[in-house]
C-alpha cells in the first residue's frame, strides 16, 4: 500500500500494509474471514487515528449502491461505502429526506453512523438515530444483522468499527421537505448566554460560530424547515446581506445558499457544498460534548480561556444533539451542546490548547467527538460511558479475538490501566 495515503487534513498517515476494495460481499466476507486484523476505511474524514491499522484497511468506495426504498415502511436501504452527497439527491427525487445532516454532505453514512457524528437542532439527534438495522461482517466472515429493538442493536449501530465491516444500512426516511437559512452577524456574548435555550431553539437547525475574539457571537445559522418564515430581527444580532462563509475572509461560494432562499433539505441542512472542498481544507479539528443543562456555563468557563483558544483557531461552532439511546454515543441518555473548534493546521501548537479546553469542560463531564482530536486521559474518557461493559461483552461475543481492534479502540474502549 502507498504510505502516503492520508487522510483528508493531511495530519494522518494510515500505517496499513495493505488497502482492499472488494468489489461485491462474498469477496468481502472471504478477505475478512482470511485475515487476522482488519479496519474499515470510509471517506477519511476523521482526525483522530480511529480507522488506522497496522494491518489491512478496507474500503466500501465500490460497494455504494442503493440497494432499495420501502415507501410503506419509510425506510432506504443503502451499501456500506455510499456517501450522503451520494445518496441524498436521489432520495430528494423520490420524494422523500432524513432527519438531518451533518455539516458536511461528502462524510460516508456507515463512518458518521458508527462515530455518531451529527447535525444540530435541539430535537435532532445524531446521524445515527435514523438506522432501523445494519448488516455487518463479523470476525468469522459471516453476515450479522441488527435489528432496531434487538438483542445489541443499541451497541452496534454507533461502535467505532469495532464489531465489524457494515456492508448496508436500513434508514428511516421522512417526506422531502425544503429549508431556507438565514445568517445573524455579531451576537453579543451576553446575550448569547443569557438567552442560550431561546438562541438554539430559535430553528429546525441552529450553529453559532465564534472566534472566541472580542465580546460576540460572530455569526448565528438559522435553518428553518418548510414554510416557517426566516426572521428578519434576531435578539440583538443585526441579519447577513450576503452569502457568508463560517471562516472569516473566505469565499462564501462553497458554503450552502441563505439569505433565507427556500431550497431542497439536502442542499440547505450541510453548511457545505458537495462540489467544493468543505470548509478550509487544511485545517485540524476537535469536538467536546457537555450536558446541554450546562451549556452555558461551559461556554462561560471557554471564554475564561479564549485568549489561549483565539491564536490558533479558524473557526469554532457550538451546536446542539438531542439524546438518544446508543451506548458509545456522547448524546446517550442526555440532550448535549457541542463545542467544535476548526484549527489551523499546527498541530504542535493545537496540542498545547486542548488540555486547557479538557481542563475548562471536566467540571461538566465532557467527552471528545470520536472521530477528532483530542488529548483527554482515556480512562477519564471511559469513565463517561456507563455502557461500555456491556459494549465489550457484546465485542467479546462478535469479535472474540479482536480481529477489528486497533490501538485507538484498545485505548479508548478496552483498556484498563
Amino acid at each position: 500500500m502507498d504510505k502516503a495515503l492520508l487522510n483528508w487534513a493531511g495530519n494522518l498517515a494510515y500505517a496499513a500494509r495493505a488497502l482492499h476494495f472488494p468489489v461485491s460481499v462474498d469477496q468481502l466476507q472471504e478477505l475478512v474471514r482470511t485475515s487476522a486484523r482488519i479496519r474499515a476505511l470510509g471517506t477519511r474524514h476523521s482526525f483522530s487515528s480511529i480507522a488506522d491499522t497496522d494491518a489491512e484497511l478496507v474500503s466500501l468506495a465500490r460497494l455504494n449502491r442503493v440497494i432499495g426504498i420501502d415507501s410503506e415502511a419509510m425506510t432506504v436501504t443503502v451499501e456500506g461505502g455510499i456517501s450522503y452527497g451520494q445518496l441524498c439527491p436521489w432520495l430528494d427525487e423520490q420524494g422523500f429526506a432524513l432527519p438531518n445532516l451533518a455539516s458536511l454532505p461528502h462524510i460516508g453514512v456507515a463512518g458518521a453512523v458508527a462515530t455518531a457524528t451529527h447535525g444540530s437542532g435541539v430535537g435532532n439527534r445524531n446521524l445515527a438515530a435514523p438506522v432501523r438495522s445494519l448488516d455487518v461482517v463479523t470476525a468469522n466472515g459471516e453476515i450479522v444483522t441488527f435489528n432496531r429493538g434487538g438483542d445489541g442493536f443499541e451497541g452496534a449501530v454507533v461502535a467505532l468499527g469495532a464489531l465489524g465491516i457494515v456492508t448496508s444500512l436500513t434508514l428511516d426516511v421522512e417526506p422531502s421537505y425544503e429549508i431556507r437559512q438565514s445568517v445573524f452577524l455579531d451576537l453579543p456574548a451576553r446575550s448569547f448566554a443569557d438567552n442560550f435555550e431561546a438562541i438554539m431553539s430559535a430553528a429546525y437547525s441552529v450553529s453559532a460560530f465564534t472566534l472566541w475574539r472580542g465580546d460576540k457571537v460572530d455569526q448565528v445559522w438559522l435553518k428553518s424547515r418548510d414554510d416557517t418564515a426566516p426572521p428578519t430581527a434576531f435578539f440583538s444580532a443585526r441579519p447577513a446581506i450576503e452569502n457568508m462563509h463560517p471562516i472569516a475572509g473566505l469565499d462564501a461560494t462553497p458554503c450552502t445558499p441563505q439569505l433565507g432562499l427556500a431550497g431542497p433539505w439536502h442542499e440547505r441542512l450541510p453548511h457545505f457544498r458537495m462540489a467544493f472542498t468543505p470548509s478550509a481544507g487544511a485545517e485540524l479539528q476537535s469536538e467536546y460534548f457537555v450536558p446541554r443543562a450546562h451549556a452555558v456555563d461551559a461556554y462561560r468557563a471557554l471564554r475564561r480561556i479564549e485568549t489561549a483558544i483565539a491564536p490558533n483557531l479558524l473557526v469554532s461552532e457550538i451546536r446542539t444533539v438531542a439524546a438518544d439511546d446508543f451506548w458509545l454515543s456522547p448524546a446517550y441518555g442526555e440532550d448535549v451542546v457541542g463545542f467544535h473548534c476548526t484549527w489551523k493546521p499546527d498541530w504542535p501548537s493545537v496540542r498545547q490548547v486542548l488540555p486547557q479546553i479538557e481542563a475548562a469542560l471536566a467540571p461538566f463531564s465532557a467527552r471528545p467527538h470520536w472521530a477528532k482530536l483530542a488529548t483527554m486521559d482515556p480512562a477519564i474518557v471511559r469513565s463517561h460511558y456507563r455502557r461500555l461493559p456491556d459494549f465489550r461483552a457484546l465485542a467479546s461475543r462478535h469479535d472474540p479475538d479482536g480481529k477489528f481492534r486497533n490501538a485507538f479502540v484498545d485505548r479508548y474502549l478496552f483498556d484498563s490501566n
